[in-house]
């Protein structure tokens, strides 16, 4: 299991044990977790911002303003974005004020902020970690519902030996994946996602496509990697800005034309658990290209065009009795009707309906609407959304099947 996709904030304390943040920073980026960090002002002398932030890719804040511009650095924004805060290494000093209600860095406002998991990593030396004050805050951290990541037994900065060292950062990281990597919903799960258009080729400069922009299917493939799914995406012609947005961790295998993407899916779909045919593709395609640029001549033109193959009809004849297929249906008119007939004919388990009559749904934009049909549950409508959120609902509805 992994914290793939997870949004952990890392809150940096002042103790010579903050070095050791960048190497958790390290370990939880290759686990596919964002990683973004706070630090408490004492913090800053043990290491610097531009070390935590080159390692998280991502602006290091230490203070609730920029002194350059004096704009806000928002920590109820923060602790939004987090799935959960780890505190690591957790001072003694920032451990009283947890308990106490002290709240006068970034830090510890995040802290009071948060509604997600709070993850504390005690450093400190040996005398002070034994002392009567820090157990009992510890204890009380604990009641009140915090994760302490205990500190761990060696050679401590004063020259003494016992408990009161950080958590070696593997031992961090382990913990927090079994706490919250082994719950990833569909782990263990392979699917197969396919997105964007298809071009077929007319000459080398010339083709028949659509307007389908991918974003839909680079969504679903982005939440289901989240989800801890084994993701292939197959895809048409997409602009390579998006594809700079998908996660290292998911297989894309880009094709142009209806038969290459036949090929590609049919290659990998016998050992997918779910498929989501998302893509556009062509219905038809010429029926010979012209080796070189077709010149403007006559008053008009005409294109012989043959059918392309159905790629998810063909997948779905084969279907095997422990998969699930799920298809995608674009509608101007009587689209249920449609969307339903579609679904029978292709041996789907489900179909997902854009209405080209609805506002804030279809190609190219930031936003969908659907209505998500199966054979055994009740059609869900989503309201307009951004095509993130639309993916989570989609795949949520898959896991109730």
């Amino acid at each position: 299991m992994t914290l793939r996709g997870r949004n952990i904030l890392l809150a940096v304390c002042g103790s010579i044990a903050a070095y050791k943040a960048a190497f958790i920073v390290r370990l939880l980026k290759k686990q596919g977790a964002e990683v973004r960090v706070i630090m408490t002002p004492s913090a800053l002398g043990f290491i610097t911002p531009l070390t935590l932030s080159v390692l998280s890719e991502y602006p290091v804040y230490h203070s609730f303003t920029e002194d350059e511009n004096g704009s806000w650095n928002n920590h109820v924004d923060m602790a939004l974005w987090a799935d959960l805060l780890l505190i690591a290494p957790a001072s003694e000093n920032t451990i009283g004020k947890m308990v106490n209600g002290i709240c006068d860095n970034l830090v510890l406002s995040v802290y009071f902020s948060a509604k997600c998991p709070v993850y504390v990593c005690p450093a400190m030396d040996l005398d002070m970690y034994k002392h009567f004050s820090t157990q009992e805050n510890i204890l009380k951290l604990k009641e009140h519902g915090v994760k302490i990541i205990d500190a761990e037994f060696g050679e401590l900065a004063s020259g003494l030996v016992g408990q009161g060292r950080l958590a070696e950062p593997e031992h961090i990281v382990e913990f927090l994946t079994q706490q919250i990597g082994s719950d990833a919903p569909l782990a263990s799960r392979k699917m197969l996602i396919t997105a964007g258009p298809t071009y077929e080729a007319i000459d080398p400069v010339r083709f028949i496509g659509n307007h389908s922009s991918g974003k839909m299917g680079i969504a679903l493939a982005i939440q289901a990697w989240k989800m801890g799914a084994d993701v292939t995406l197959v895809c048409g012609p997409i602009q390579e800005q998006l594809l700079k947005n998908i996660p290292a961790g998911i297989q894309i295998h880009k094709v142009v034309s209806a038969e290459q993407m036949l090929e590609a899916v049919t290659a990998g779909i016998t050992n997918q658990h779910i498929a989501i045919f998302a893509a556009a593709v062509a219905d038809y395609t010429p029926e010979e290209v012209s080796p070189i640029k077709l010149k403007k001549a006559e008053d008009s033109f005409t294109i012989r065009l043959k059918k392309n193959p159905d790629i998810a009809l063909i997948c779905g004849q084969n279907k095997k009795a422990d998969q699930l297929f799920v298809g995608f249906a674009l509608e101007t008119n009587d689209e249920e009707i449609n969307a339903l007939k579609k679904m029978n004919a292709k041996n789907f388990d489900a179909i997902v309906l854009n209405s080209l009559n609805d506002a804030g749904a279809g190609f190219a934009g930031d936003t969908n609407k659907v209505t998500i049909y199966s054979k055994n549950k009740d059609a869900v409508v989503t309201a307009v959304q951004s095509k993130d959120i639309v993916a989570k609902e989609i795949l949520t509805y898959l896991l109730s099947l």
